[in-house]
């Protein structure tokens, strides 16, 4: 049906038996009645095996692998999905009800909806919530930061079309990074005005993990993406500085010997964009 497209939403797993549950009910809850639910097992333990095995027969299709990390769990998962609309689901998060249908209403109202993501609630280990607001837009709003939820909706037409997400990117950023090629074509992220997604805030979490390894990552695709870049040299140089600027003074904090800090603080901005130069060129 037109108006009411197969959404196959795919949960990758790992270890995460406490909250794997609620991710699928919240899959299984959505108003767009037209949905599949893939579950991709990226070899947990056998504690989350047995709430998967619980959980089971509720869903269309668990998949069980090795550990192979998040981007080949999401696109094993995604190559055996039906739907043309994909979302992908962390397995300790959940969405609203109602995501999915507005979701597929902004397909469906703009020809220019590349990505459709939302705002997300974030909640804390000690109980603390706050809001985060992603800003969407197009190509130049991604080159130096993912403008959307790691968790949003495309369409399988263009994972294909961008070879799937970087299953060499196992410590975060592959969302970023994807976006970045589905972006590079053309269109938009759009964005609904509304919290639909719950995001747990772990100390575990990828995206925890991602920003202990931030300069390898931020490396990675700068250099992957040079033509990008290049084409945009001065304003390039100036995100540099005050990405790693900004990294520095975060690491500040947690340095006791003062010279060191402040001797490391200035220089490694400089040192990290000197790295990238050379390489990219």
């Amino acid at each position: 049906m037109i108006n009411n497209p197969l959404v196959s939403i795919v949960i990758p797993c790992y270890n995460d038996a406490q909250y794997i549950e609620q991710s699928v009910q919240s899959a299984l809850n959505q108003s767009h009645p037209n949905i599949e639910v893939i579950v991709v097992d990226d070899g947990s333990n056998a504690e989350t095996k047995a709430v998967l095995k619980k959980i089971e027969p509720k869903i269309t299709k668990l998949i069980t692998q090795e550990n192979q990390g998040q981007s080949t769990a999401r696109n094993v998962g995604i190559r055996e999905a039906k739907g043309n609309y994909i979302l992908v689901l962390d397995s300790d998060d959940y969405f609203e009800p109602t995501f999915c249908k507005k979701a597929i209403d902004v397909f469906l109202l703009s020809k220019n909806a590349k990505i459709v993501s939302c705002l997300a609630k974030l909640i804390y280990n000690n109980g603390f919530q706050n809001y985060y607001v992603p800003k969407g837009g197009d190509i130049s709003n991604f080159k130096y930061s993912n403008c959307a939820l790691g968790t949003s909706m495309f369409k399988k037409e263009d994972w294909i079309l961008c070879n799937g997400y970087d299953e060499q990117m196992r410590n975060g950023y592959e969302d970023w990074e994807f976006f970045i090629r589905v972006l590079k074509n053309g269109g938009l992220a759009e964005i609904i005005q509304e919290p639909l997604y719950n995001y747990r805030k772990k100390t575990n979490s990828t995206s925890t993990i991602a920003n202990q390894n931030k300069y390898n990552l931020l490396e990675y695709i700068y250099i992957k993406h040079k033509d990008l870049y290049l084409n945009d040299f001065d304003n390039f140089v100036k995100k540099i500085l005050e990405q790693s600027a900004y990294l520095e003074l975060q690491k500040l904090k947690q340095t006791r010997k003062i010279d060191y800090r402040l001797g490391n603080t200035i220089l490694k901005p400089f040192r990290f964009l000197n790295m990238i130069l050379k390489k990219i060129k």
